[in-house]
């Protein structure tokens, strides 16, 4: 299902802002991401032009990342407890969130495993709620790889925090196919995130992840109160990374963590930072993240993966509820999206 601008939008070609003009020919022609100033600049872009810039979001992920829409499911290995104080998580154990430590075992995961193969899903990601993993955690976690890999035809990425070189080795040897750790906002934001460690804590880990060949996967989430500069900052640090794969999560505020008491972004300022991520990331894979229910909806979540979106993750998140996996696949199917097979993937 191809849209074009000069279709689907509003506003003749001719007519367009100059922003989304330059966009065109630079990231839709050439390939090339905007400039902060430029993302700026997208990101201020009426309501009114919401639609064109939406429009062109989806020609440039058409004409540089294909048709198919990527799916993934998570699972948390680790849950709560953890000593950090990121200040949107209800994961942490500094703050009073209902969220409790737990954990799962092999068998689960396995389960789990086979349960997000069932969906199509290309992607099955093991999450933990810690800083870093001692040994008793990834030792976990490079049995479960082996056990998964066993039974169950699927890559397998993980987000277990910051590592050191000899964890980043023994996970790119267990066959970790992709490895997940959010920047999750811009630098100049980040420490009215979390105080607990550094944005280039996290910087250094996905330099040792990318130098070990597995994937980077690294994103973060919107609407923390970070300013719409920031915003672009933010996507100009992630373009700088230049990771294989983008989530986009948008801030649903937890009971008892510090960022409770936030309002939900607003669709339209949703919408048009999925727009200038795609401008700003126009080869990359963007995934829908937690939060979209809360922020789009149905209806929004159609608008993002006609404008930008080429990846999903379905089903629950760590410690909130996505939407039953058949949702989502329904959706791709109403809107005539294809979903990725494993064999093109590898």
């Amino acid at each position: 299902m191809t849209r074009t601008l000069t279709e689907d939008s509003a506003t003749p070609a001719a007519d367009l802002p100059p922003i989304l003009k330059l966009a065109r020919e630079k990231a839709l022609t050439r390939g090339e991401g905007l400039s902060q100033e430029e993302t700026l600049r997208v990101l201020q872009l009426p309501d009114e032009h919401i639609e064109d810039l939406l429009a062109l979001a989806h020609e440039v992920r058409l004409r540089w990342c294909g048709e198919e829409i990527e799916t993934e499911g998570i699972i948390s290995l680790k849950t709560g407890g953890c000593p950090e104080d990121c200040h949107f998580c209800s994961q942490s154990g500094l703050f009073e969130s209902p969220v409790r430590s737990a954990w799962l075992d092999i068998p689960a995961l396995i389960d789990a495993a086979k349960q997000t193969a069932k969906t199509g899903a290309t992607e099955f990601c093991i999450v933990a709620a810690v800083k870093g993993p001692d040994e008793r955690l990834l030792s976990q976690l490079e049995q479960a790889v082996a056990a998964i890999h066993a039974e169950v035809d699927i890559n397998i990425a993980a987000s277990i925090g910051i590592l050191t070189q000899e964890q980043v080795d023994r996970l790119a040897k267990a066959g970790v196919h992709r490895y997940n750790h959010n920047l999750e906002t811009a630098r100049s934001y980040f420490p009215q995130v979390v105080t607990t460690h550094s944005w280039e804590d996290r910087h250094d880990t996905l330099q040792l992840v990318r130098e070990a060949g597995m994937e980077v996967c690294c994103g973060g989430i919107l609407g923390m109160g970070e300013s719409l500069e920031q915003r672009a900052e933010f996507a100009i640090d992630l373009q700088e990374l230049d990771p294989t794969e983008v989530p986009m999560n948008f801030l649903d505020p937890r009971p008892g963590t510090p960022f409770a008491g936030r309002e939900p972004m607003p669709a339209a300022d949703a919408l048009r930072a999925i727009g200038a991520f795609r401008l700003a990331l126009p080869k990359t894979i963007l995934r829908f993240a937690g939060g979209r229910e809360l922020t789009l909806g149905d209806l929004g979540a159609e608008k993002g993966l006609l404008g930008g979106i080429n990846a999903i993750i379905v089903g629950n998140y760590l410690t909130t509820l996505g939407r039953p996996a058949e949702q989502d696949l329904d959706m791709l199917g109403k809107i005539r999206l294809p979903i990725k097979a494993l064999n093109a993937s590898v």
